[in-house]
């Protein structure tokens, strides 16, 4: 395995959720205190940051062209340049990307509460989750967006909603409440929704955050406060154990035409001494081999 590489140089407060573009051939990422969405093509170095009005948790690929984001106040759409999209009633949440325009999918405001990690499930539905600024126990919610708008709560007592994904086969779904210290598990029932919920993987040095799924099954984990990004078998066993510079690594994700190097996102937020790399996305060239990730279908 290669060592860590600085991708961006950037001094994100709370950069979040990596995620490898393949259509665009680029890696979006936000930072949500800092409410941007970054993007970054390793292939030519070419770099975006697009400003939003409200705190960000995470942006994802629509099928369509644009970006599903999980915003303060609820889930909206960002339609590509030149497009028909029209914001919805209560107006426009920030300056679209290259030109596109915005829309409310789902709005429901709750003060004190922001958006926070989401991913994009194999059916092409969105699971966001949402977490209190102050961080207190069960006020969070874990929800599946459908395409359509129609929302479907999954968990309504999350403290940090954080880390979701996947196995290869999408027969089971990972998930972090990061309080807990546990990677869970849960199996997809035949409406697409999980049950029997059960811990995956203990963590006791630093916090679970962001994680994401391999193509043999594995999963990578962030550690917040840990300096550290963990790797997990199938079965649960500690694998591998990627050291960091960084105190506050964030998430991960697999990206790049082969899918074989490893992107985290990390945090300055809370450090009164940050490390030079702190804030920056890094890579790791040749970690491994990721799964191609759904676009949102809306």
């Amino acid at each position: 395995m290669s060592a860590v590489e600085v991708a961006v140089q950037a001094h994100a407060a709370l950069g979040e959720g990596p995620t490898w573009d393949a259509r665009a051939g680029r890696l979006i990422w936000v930072d949500i205190l800092g409410s941007r969405i970054h993007t970054y093509d390793p292939v030519s170095g070419r770099r975006t940051v697009l400003a939003t009005e409200q705190h960000v948790g995470a942006a994802k690929p629509r099928a369509g062209g644009g970006l599903v984001v999980n915003l303060r106040d609820g889930v909206g759409l960002y339609g590509p340049a030149g497009s028909g999209e029209s914001a919805a009633a209560g107006g426009s949440t920030g300056t679209a990307p290259a030109g596109g325009s915005f829309r409310w999918l789902h709005r429901e405001p709750v003060p004190g509460r922001r958006a926070n990690d989401a991913a994009v499930a194999p059916d092409g539905s969105l699971w966001c989750g949402t977490m209190r600024y102050d961080e207190a126990p069960g006020g969070g919610t874990l929800s599946r967006i459908a395409p359509d708008g129609a929302v479907r709560p999954i968990l309504d007592d999350v403290s940090v909603s954080n880390g979701t994904g996947w196995t290869p086969d999408g027969r089971r779904v990972y998930y972090i409440d990061s309080p807990t210290r546990r990677i869970d598990v849960f199996d997809i029932g035949d409406d697409q929704l999980p049950v029997d919920r059960r811990p995956f993987a203990t963590v006791e040095d630093g916090f679970p955050d962001g994680l994401t799924v391999d193509a043999e099954g594995g999963v990578w984990v962030a550690l917040w406060d840990g300096g550290a990004v963990r790797r997990y078998t199938p079965d649960g066993e500690l694998d591998q154990v990627l050291e960091l510079p960084v105190r506050r690594p964030t998430a991960c994700a697999f990206g790049g035409a082969d899918l074989t190097d490893l992107y985290i996102t990390t945090a300055r937020t809370g450090l009164v001494a940050p490390h030079p790399m702190s804030g920056s996305l890094l890579v790791v060239p040749g970690a491994g081999k990721g799964l191609p990730q759904p676009e949102f279908a809306g």
